[in-house]
Parts: C-alpha cells; sequence; structure tokens
C-alpha cells in the first residue's frame, strides 16, 4: 500500500513538473501572447492579485505543490521497505545514463543524464530568445521620435536576453538549498549539485550582462543615458537594474576559480552581496516576473532561516583528536534520533577564530554504528583550520562550535553494488571513513555486503595516521571480520621508511561538560521532512491570503477609485518581498520553537547522562597523554594495509584488475585524480565499473 502511495505520488510530481516546463516553452511565443493571455487575464486576474494571479498559478504553485507534498514524499519513501534485488536492478538499468561522458575543464566531470538535460535547457533558451525576437519583431514600436528600425531591434534583443536570465533564475536557486525536499525527488544533494548553480550563475551573469551592455550601447546611441538613473512610479526601475548590475559584476568576477580556491574568504564574504543584488533585482523586474523565480526563492529562505535558527545554539563538543599529519577530528555529542547517510556533511562556525566564517566537512561517523556521537575531519590547509589547530593545541576546557545540519543523500544506493573501490588523495579520505563505517555496520545486520578496496595517496608517511580514524572511538565494541577490506596505500614523496610515524603521537582532548551547549540535533527533529513540509505549505498559503488581502482591500482601491497609475510601481514588489520574509519568518519560527521543546527535553537527559560519567568522553579533565597510533586496537585495519612508498598508484591496473560484475567507484582528491578516474570508467573497457559521485568538488 505504502508502495503503491509513493508511485502515485512520484507520478503525480511528474505530471506537475510536465506541466510547468510546459508553460515555460509556451511563455515566449505568438500564441501565449496573443491568444493564452487574453483569456489567462479574463480568468485568472482577480481584484484579489491582479496581474500576478496568472504567473502565479502557472509558474509558482506548480514548484511550491511538489515541494510541500515532495517532504511527506521523501518521508515516506524513507520508511517504505524495498527489495536489494529490485534496487540493483533499478541501478543497472539507469548505469549508463550515470557514466560519465564529458570530463573536461572547467564542466568538470559530466554524466550522460546531466548532458542530456543540460542540452535540453540550453535548447530551452534558444527556443525562448528565438521566439521572443519573433515575437517582437513583428510588432516594433519606436521609444522616440526619429529612432531607427534597426536600433529598436537592437533594443529588442537586449531586452529578450535578460528575460533568458530570468529563466536562468527560475533555477538558480534550488541546488543551492541544503535541506531542500526538491532535490531528493531527483536523487540529488545540494553538494553533489552545487555545480549546476555554478553553471547556472555563470550563464544567467553573461545574459545579464549583454542586457546590461545592450542597453548602455543603445542609450548612448539615441542620445538617453539619462534613462540609466530613471526610477518609473509607473513601470520597472532603471536605475535599480544598474546597481543589480554592479553588484552582481562584483560577485560574479570574485567566484571564478582564482579566487574562489586561492582568497576562499574573499570569495565567501563577497557572495553573500545576494542579498543587496535580490533586492534589487527584484525591484526592476516588477511582480509579473518575480513569480516566475519565486519558487526558488522562497525555498531558499525557508532552508536559510531553519540553518539560522539551528546555528544560534553552541554544540555539545566532547572531544577532540589531533592527528601529526595536522589533522583534527571533532568528535559531537549528538541526539540518538538524529539520522544521516555515509557521506552526508556538516558546516561549522567557531567564533573565536571568526563569527562569520562557515566550513562545511564531512561527517566521519556512522549514524547507526554511533548512536550518541558524530564527528568530523578537518585538514589544516587554510589559515582557518590552522587557527582552529594551534587553539586546540593549547590547553583549554571547552570550545565554542556552532553547527549547520547534517545534510546528505537520503539513500546509500552504491552500497548495493557486489564491490567498491575507493580512491582518495590526501584529506579527501574523510568521505570514505563513513562508508567503511556504514559497511561495518551492514555486516551486523546483513550477509550481503560490498567488497571493499580503499586506494589512498598521501604525500608522507605522517599522513597514514589518518587510517586510524577508519574506526570509531569505541573501536573495541566493532566487529570487522565479516568485512572484506584491502587497504593500498601510496606515499608519493618518500621512498624509504623512515619508522618517524610509528613514534608520532595521538594526542586525545576531552573536554568539560559545557551547560550553555546541547546535542546536535536535527533542525526539525526525526521527521524533518513532514515538518518541512507543514513549514513550506502553511506559510506560501499564508503568503497568499496576505497578498491577496493586501492586494483588494489596499492596493486596489487605491488605485480604483482615485488613479489608475498612483500606486507606485516599485511599491508592489517591495510588499510581495516583505510578505514573503513575514510568513517564512513566522511559520518556520513556529515549527522550530515547538520542535526546540522536544528537543531540549532530550538535550537535558544526554547532558545529565555526560556529567554523571567522567569517564566517558566529555568528562571534566583534559586528556594530555599522548596515545601511540600503534596501540589502537584492532589490527585488523594494519594487516589490510599495504603500504608503496614513493610511487603512486596505478589507477588503470587498478579498476581493470577487478573482476566482480558490478564495481562502484568513489573517488575524492585533486581534480586531476578525479578526471583521471571518471576517463577510465567512462572509456567502456570495462563495463563493470560503476562511477559513483559524492562530491561536489569538481
Amino acid at each position: 500500500m505504502l508502495k503503491l502511495a509513493t508511485a502515485t505520488m512520484r507520478m503525480l510530481f511528474f505530471l506537475v513538473f510536465v506541466g510547468w516546463l510546459f508553460a515555460w516553452v509556451m511563455l515566449p511565443t505568438k500564441l501565449y501572447k496573443n491568444t493564452w493571455t487574453p483569456k489567462l487575464k479574463t480568468e485568472l486576474n482577480s481584484t484579489y492579485f491582479r496581474e500576478q494571479g496568472t504567473n502565479l498559478l502557472l509558474f509558482t504553485f506548480p514548484i511550491m505543490f511538489i515541494a510541500a507534498f515532495g517532504g511527506f514524499y521523501v518521508y515516506y519513501q524513507k520508511i517504505s521497505e524495498k527489495s536489494s534485488s529490485e534496487s540493483a536492478k533499478k541501478s543497472s538499468r539507469l548505469a549508463f545514463l550515470k557514466r560519465p561522458v564529458l570530463v573536461m575543464a572547467p564542466m568538470g566531470i559530466v554524466s550522460m543524464m546531466e548532458l542530456i538535460f543540460a542540452l535540453m535547457f540550453v535548447v530551452l533558451l534558444i527556443w525562448s530568445l528565438a521566439n521572443y525576437l519573433y515575437v517582437s519583431f513583428g510588432s516594433l514600436h519606436m521609444h522616440k521620435a526619429g529612432e531607427k528600425v534597426w536600433e529598436a531591434k537592437f533594443r529588442s534583443v537586449s531586452l529578450r536576453l535578460g528575460y533568458i536570465g530570468n529563466t536562468c533564475w527560475a533555477f538558480l536557486f534550488f541546488p543551492v538549498t541544503r535541506g531542500s525536499s526538491i532535490l531528493p525527488l531527483v536523487g540529488l544533494t545540494s553538494e553533489c549539485s552545487i555545480k549546476y548553480h555554478i553553471w547556472l550563475g555563470h550563464l544567467s551573469n553573461v545574459l545579464f550582462f549583454a542586457h546590461s551592455v545592450g542597453f548602455f550601447i543603445y542609450w548612448a546611441m539615441t542620445n538617453q543615458m539619462v534613462e540609466a538613473l530613471e526610477w518609473s512610479r509607473t513601470y520597472l526601475s532603471n536605475v535599480a537594474g544598474v546597481i543589480a548590475f554592479v553588484v552582481s559584476l562584483v560577485m560574479w568576477v570574485l567566484s571564478f576559480p582564482h579566487y574562489r580556491r586561492k582568497m576562499y574568504e574573499i570569495f565567501y564574504y563577497s557572495h553573500h552581496l545576494y542579498i543587496i543584488y535580490l533586492i534589487f533585482y527584484m525591484l526592476h523586474v516588477g511582480v509579473a516576473y518575480l513569480c516566475l523565480i519565486l519558487p526558488g526563492i522562497f525555498l531558499f529562505l525557508i532552508d536559510r532561516y531553519l540553518r539560522y535558527l539551528q546555528s544560534r545554539d553552541n554544540a555539545m563538543l566532547i572531544s577532540a583528536r589531533l592527528l601529526p599529519c595536522d589533522t583534527i577530528e571533532l568528535n559531537f555529542c549528538k541526539s540518538p534520533g538524529l539520522d544521516y547517510k555515509p557521506t552526508s556533511i556538516m558546516s561549522v562556525n567557531v567564533p573565536s577564530i571568526s563569527k562569520l566564517q562557515w566550513h562545511p566537512f564531512t561527517i566521519t561517523s556512522n549514524s547507526n554504528l554511533e548512536p550518541n556521537t558524530l564527528s568530523i575531519v578537518i585538514k589544516t590547509e587554510g589559515r582557518w583550520s590552522q587557527k582552529l589547530y594551534r587553539e586546540l593545541s593549547s590547553p583549554l576546557d571547552h570550545l565554542d562550535i556552532s553547527v549547520e545540519g547534517p545534510y546528505g543523500p537520503t539513500s546509500s544506493h552504491f552500497l548495493r553494488r557486489e564491490a567498491l573501490v575507493m580512491i582518495s588523495g590526501g584529506s579527501g579520505i574523510t568521505p570514505f571513513i563513513s562508508i567503511i563505517r556504514e559497511v561495518i555496520y551492514q555486516s551486523t545486520q546483513q550477509s550481503r555486503i560490498p567488497k571493499l578496496t580503499l586506494v589512498c595517496a598521501f604525500n608522507n608517511s605522517s599522513h597514514l595516521s589518518m587510517l586510524n580514524l577508519l574506526l570509531p572511538l569505541s573501536a573495541n565494541s566493532v566487529d570487522t571480520s565479516k568485512i572484506q577490506l584491502q587497504i593500498e596505500a601510496y606515499i608519493t614523496q618518500e621512498n624509504e621508511n623512515t619508522g618517524e610515524e610509528s613514534q608520532n603521537l595521538l594526542q586525545t582532548i576531552c573536554f568539560k561538560p559545557n551547560p550553555s551547549a546541547t546535542p546536535i540535533t536535527a533542525v526539525l527533529g526525526p521527521n524533518s521532512w513532514l515538518w518541512l513540509s507543514a513549514i513550506i505549505t502553511s506559510s506560501f498559503i499564508m503568503f497568499l491570503l496576505l497578498l491577496a488581502f493586501v492586494t483588494r482591500y489596499y492596493i486596489y482601491p487605491f488605485d480604483h477609485y482615485s488613479d489608475p497609475i498612483v500606486y507606485h510601481y516599485s511599491y508592489r514588489i517591495l510588499w510581495d518581498m516583505f510578505l514573503v520574509c513575514v510568513c517564512v519568518l513566522v511559520c518556520s519560527s513556529a515549527f522550530f520553537v515547538l520542535q526546540k521543546k522536544h528537543n531540549a527535553k532530550e538535550g537535558k537527559q544526554i547532558q545529565s547522562s555526560e556529567m554523571s560519567n567522567p569517564t566517558s568522553p566529555g568528562g571534566s579533565y583534559i586528556n594530555d597523554e599522548g596515545i601511540e597510533l600503534e596501540s589502537l586496537p584492532h589490527q585488523s585495519i594494519v594487516e589490510a594495509t599495504q603500504v608503496h612508498l614513493g610511487a603512486r598508484p596505478d589507477l588503470k591496473s587498478i579498476l581493470f584488475g577487478c573482476k566482480e560484475s558490478d564495481v562502484g567507484v568513489l573517488v575524492c582528491g585533486p581534480r586531476k585524480m578525479r578526471h583521471e578516474v571518471a576517463k577510465i570508467c567512462s572509456s567502456g573497457l570495462a563495463k563493470n565499473l560503476q562511477f559513483e559521485s559524492i562530491s561536489f568538488n569538481w
């Protein structure tokens, strides 16, 4: 029954989504403008919504419907029982669509499915531009006496390029909505789909740049440069568009790889200009076009505000491990009801280092194997992580840390493979720690688990200490006898074993209980997807009701009984923005407070348990004694490891040497390594290799 219900919902979502796309396809056509628009206005443009009625129904409502009920679907899909054989068959049928077909800069690694959808989107943009120009050229009107036809066409082309940019913006915010209820419907996470945000961002900036420069050229040719400073009372604001254009240029330039990778802080802070950009962008496009891009912005605001509410609390940090390879493992106390999948991430903020900077890290712990703790691993590569390492190296009783998340996949389909080959470079090993721990847990629940091969490349032998993180702190209670694990470790910059790694010590720090800190919990509790659906539904209905009330009883009488053009055009969009923000804040806060009461009771129980057990992590003292790496439990990890000095992994021979019929290949590390693995899997020489994308770092 449950399976039938989820299948019905999935089909309904598909039909609604196809209808939404059909509306986008028809929007620029002559049929839509001359035939459909008058009929739709007659039927839908009531005194409650005025000119927004049509676009609210055709372009806003479908996505909000999918987002609202998508939460229910994801929730019931997680609890529905699916046979592994059916999942494996489905995965094998779609395997060719996930195989990389394009591996090159700047696109990165592109699968067949991604390429198909990218081409479809480009076709939509070309179709829209061609139809917009066909309609506009057929009914050209001159804005100025003596204006030439080619000048009018040039203006029309510049204007329509802005329309196409709006199409990109309709999709821009979905990939960066971390707690999205839409991305799981298509099997994506915000980390995997962040490249779509980058693609759309670059494409929209190119289009808006051409749109803005085109108008500057047109104004200069027709001696109308004063138009750039016009803030019209009856139409869209040109000066708001100019301000948005300038802000977008700053954000765009500083988002290029040179700044994003080498000067991350500059990129990070400049990207927050999106708030200013959004305000002036919406003032420029007006209420009718806002409805086209509203779903993405609405859902992003809900997600962003919930993340803000979660980040206000201090997370309960119980211990830290400092490895000799300048790597940190942070161990937090978490609620037993907090469930997450392997390769999930969590964003971390340390106020003593920076109150504004948030950095995402892969969660290495397993929610089933370690029900009360959550761990992340941080490699000290940048200034922020170096400051954190120095702070932990000095004596301290506790460290204030705020977190957002966890966020991650709703399923781990790659664990159904016959074998998994995980290839990492440096700190890229961290996602595979969570996968190995999940396989260890699965080995206690079922007999069929994948064979594991971990290929890791390090610069020097001190980094071998990261292999000790493969097992949790409670390693003595872990049974690894049932898993088949082979570790191939390559030390690229050392030709002989100096023995230094065996002499290095692992420093473990246990922090005193902090009464102001709370265990990490899901922002909306164990039933987050249901609560998220409730927030989306209630906030959107509240927005529609308030918008109808304001339009009918304030804006409309003002226009209708006085002068049809009296009410300021920009005030309408300000009302929309204000109402969206109010509805999101009120509904999200209400549901968050309700859930927080439950979390607070659970947190007090966990805190009292921690304080009554001083020998556990989170006890009342700091342990500065070094622990020899070789003394860590389970020598099976050491026995499974083969170290290759002064060599790099021969990835072709390793992958082609896999004889299993269904091999999942995962890679996390430097770009060159990722691209090489993707090319091997896409070569077609070994059909049993299935490339799995787990990271947005492309």
